[in-house]
């Protein structure tokens, strides 16, 4: 929410800085999250001077060019080169002079520099109106009047209005803050803790009259329970047009664009008074008739932005005695809205049931102004007036004869609210006691009306706006924001209850294995778990029926919850190569979710991810790209660090991977991983291999409970190494040599480990060389040269006859 401190100002007439009012308003709970400068011209016209025209010569080199001197008020006359066809001497004239910067209808900055123009020097720019940001004509140049002396700057002359703009991050439950009123109430009780007692100045609606009853509009509100009040005015007469300067400033610092004097005069009491209106053009209702009332489901309607929807049989109208013309507090129609031929309007003021309200707002896509408020909750009691102040800012700014009386369909009156306050609950959640008579103070000042008082607490009236404050505890949070969170004096004590807690709890293992991870560069990432239904597309096990689809999502990008990881961690890939980040190491802890016809289910994983190089470039020598066999040695240390290290790997058959593997433990899966298919890749835009690693966390939590630590001492007595260059068919892999070498020899084989690989010349077609290292030892003495050779015979012998190896 955007709120103008000139506009703020109004309201009280405080003399703190832009700073000092971010500061309590802050404090107060309405977060200021920036404070921006607003400029009706940008750059303030800063370096724009009025010159007057001395003489205006033809340019010797250009037809439509003419060199003038122009007297600024300096020492010396300026030369300056203009191309515009009403340039005279005698004109007095705005000059932007060397170094002014000046900007563009888009916004981008251009100085004025001393240059040649044809051969001729320029020391200065003659301006138009469109140049300086006062219109839009670009006709010629703007001449000025006579009487106005020469250097003044041109700042002086016109209306140029400077401002200040807070950036409010509003809560949802501060419906009563949506507006400068509503902020000026806060500031209000905010300054009285400070002993500033400010007037609380609201527009004065006393000038107010009917002119006569000539254009009276019946209106029947027939469901009461979503429109529980409706109000509405006749003004015929005005004239639509350009609003004044003066409102065109208010509604562009706070970022609105104004569009005419009517709706601009809307939009100024919504942000003034926090109350939506709409007008009408009156010509335009059938029957001179409104009707609210919700119709048939499947009712075609066209809203203002000339797309037609369907209306849903909740949906609350307003409409003619023929046609809907509006979605109640939502949106208006395309053909009832006001245009530059209006002359009569009907001027609608209502509060509408907030629920309603949101979900029509849901159901439409549509998010406006009016509907943030209404569906977040209004002042129901403020209608009336507001309607009346928009009525006559209307016949200020349009003219125009108020024609009707003010209608007013009020049955049943929302009801402020009672609560009762006990000081004794007061002191226990703020945690200190509150003088009485400054808690009195405080609620005083938020139009809290304290209805008696006793020793133990206060019986309290609270308005029916502060629709957020309904109980006893809502109270102390009020009386506790204004007094000051910062005023509570923290304890010197620390308290804190031990507990005891499982070393298998998830948290904790998710802890052990992220610490890893980022201890070898991966960065954690958190993705949303809602994502768009189309990825289900990308591969045929996931179903698009196991979607689980929001009820109202905000985007149909955002409208299921995810079956899978892989796709949020390559749409983080995909951002960060698009901006220059292409070697990445990332990991994401999150849920899957699945839905079936009878049930509902959801998983956790962990997804990693490689892709880039291993390493940043470096002078000691080339990159190194990530590959598979990279994932697969991380992936392995995770497992080992939770304790899985007798795992089995297997290939598998996944639509999402060009090649990859599945390590498990029996039956049970733990992790998928492999080089990510390219096409799959190509849907977002990424066109280097990535490797994703897809842990099954739930599985892998199971087996980590039944893990027991062991310890060994460190043996005494030395390891022994050997290595075998073996010759072998294409499609043998080191796991096979791995598991014949273990069966071999299960006490004394320590480890073993491939250190080189060789394909190529001088080995026959179809076949490898594998170098491999097998490390001996004997925890209970000195190995032997014969027991050494035993073994090694032994192992040789298997390779030769399981895996048809020859010794290289």
């Amino acid at each position: 929410m955007k709120i103008s401190y000139n506009w703020l100002k109004q309201f009280l007439k405080t003399d703190w800085t832009p700073e000092q009012t971010s500061e309590l308003l802050t404090d107060l709970g309405l977060e200021v999250e920036g404070l921006e400068t607003y400029q009706s011209v940008k750059g303030g016209l800063e370096g724009v001077v009025v010159g007057t025209v001395l003489t205006c010569a033809k340019h010797p080199n250009a037809d439509k060019l003419k060199v003038t001197t122009v007297d600024i008020g300096g020492d010396e006359p300026l030369q300056i080169v203009c191309g515009a066809p009403n340039v005279a001497a005698g004109q007095k004239v705005p000059v932007a002079t060397i170094g002014t910067t000046l900007y563009t209808d888009e916004g981008e900055a251009w100085k004025i520099k001393k240059g040649k123009i044809r051969g001729e020097e320029s020391h200065g720019m003659i301006c138009a109106e469109d140049e300086l940001g006062l219109g839009k004509s670009h006709d010629g140049i703007l001449v000025l009047d006579d009487k106005i002396k020469t250097g003044t700057p041109v700042a002086d002359i016109f209306d140029i209005e400077n401002d200040y703009v807070f950036e409010i991050g509003l809560t949802p439950n501060r419906a009563d803050a949506m507006s400068h009123l509503g902020t000026a109430r806060d500031l209000k009780a905010g300054l009285v803790q400070k002993d500033i007692n400010l007037e609380l100045i609201t527009p004065s609606v006393s000038a107010f009259r009917v002119d006569n009853r000539t254009a009276k509009i019946d209106v029947d509100v027939i469901n009461k329970e979503l429109a529980p009040r409706y109000c509405g005015v006749t003004i015929t007469g005005l004239k639509v047009a350009e609003s004044p300067a003066w409102l065109q400033h208010r509604l562009k610092a706070i970022g609105l664009s104004p569009i005419n004097n009517i709706v601009d005069a809307t939009n100024y009491v919504l942000h003034e008074l926090g109350q939506p209106l709409h007008a009408f053009d009156a010509v335009k209702i059938s029957g001179n008739k409104i009707e609210v009332k919700t119709l048939k489901a499947g009712t075609k309607f066209t809203t203002l932005d000339d797309i037609e929807r369907e209306l849903h049989e909740d949906d609350l109208m307003i409409c003619d005695a023929e046609k809907p013309m509006c979605i109640a507090g939502v949106f208006g129609g395309i053909h009832s809205g006001v245009t530059e031929n209006t002359t009569s309007i009907f001027l609608e003021s209502a509060y509408f049931n907030p629920v309603s309200v949101r979900k029509s707002a849901k159901r439409h896509g549509l998010n406006t102004d009016a509907s943030f408020r209404f569906e977040r909750g209004i002042d129901p009691n403020i209608c009336e007036y507001a309607l009346k102040r928009a009525a006559i800012l209307i016949q200020e700014i349009a003219g125009g004869e108020i024609t009707s009386d003010i209608i007013d369909i009020y049955p049943n009156k929302i009801k402020d609210f009672e609560v009762r306050l006990s000081f004794e609950n007061a002191k226990k959640l703020i945690g200190e006691e509150i003088p009485k008579e400054t808690i009195k103070q405080i609620l005083t000042s938020l139009d809290i009306k304290v209805n008696n008082v006793t020793e133990t607490g206060l019986g309290l009236t609270v308005p029916a706006y502060r629709n957020d404050v309904e109980r006893e505890a809502d109270i102390i949070e009020e009386i506790l924001r204004v007094y000051g969170y910062n005023n509570i004096k923290t304890t010197e004590k620390l308290n804190a209850s031990i507990s005891s807690t499982s070393r298998f709890e998830d948290y904790k293992i998710q802890n052990v294995v992220g610490n890893q991870l980022a201890s070898q560069g991966f960065y954690e990432i958190l993705s949303n778990s809602l994502t768009t239904p189309n990825y289900v597309a990308l591969s045929e096990q996931l179903k698009e029926d196991h979607n689980i689809t929001m009820l109202n999502p905000l985007s149909n990008d955002l409208s299921v919850l995810r079956q899978s990881l892989l796709f949020s961690g390559l749409e983080a890939i995909s951002f960060n190569i698009n901006r220059k980040r292409s070697d990445l190491k990332l990991f994401e802890f999150g849920k899957t979710y699945h839905g079936y016809d009878d049930k509902r289910e959801e998983f956790k994983h962990l997804s990693v991810f490689i892709t880039g190089n291993d390493s940043s470039e470096n002078w000691q020598g080339t990159n190194k790209k990530t590959d598979f066999f990279l994932m697969k040695g991380i992936i392995s240390s995770v497992l080992e660090r939770l304790g899985i290290s007798r795992f089995q790997e297997s290939p598998i058959k996944n639509d999402l991977f060009a090649e990859g593997i599945s390590l498990g433990l029996g039956k049970n899966k733990l992790v998928e991983l492999g080089l990510v298919k390219k096409s799959v890749l190509k849907h977002f835009d990424i066109a280097q291999d990535v490797i994703y690693a897809d842990f099954k966390w739930d599985t892998i939590l199971d087996f980590c409970k039944h893990n027991k630590i062991k310890f060994q001492a460190i043996s005494k007595y030395p390891e022994v190494r050997r290595d075998f260059a073996l010759l072998l068919d294409d499609n043998v892999t080191f796991e096979s040599i791995y598991k014949i070498a273990k069966q071999s020899e299960k006490q004394l084989l320590k480890a073993i480990n491939l250190f080189d690989v060789y394909q190529g010349k001088n080995l026959p077609k179809g076949k490898k060389s594998y170098a491999v290292s097998f490390t001996l030892q004997d925890e209970n003495k000195t190995l032997t040269d014969k027991q050494i050779d035993k073994i090694m015979n032994k192992l040789q012998s298997n390779f030769e006859k399981q895996l048809g190896a020859e010794l290289r």
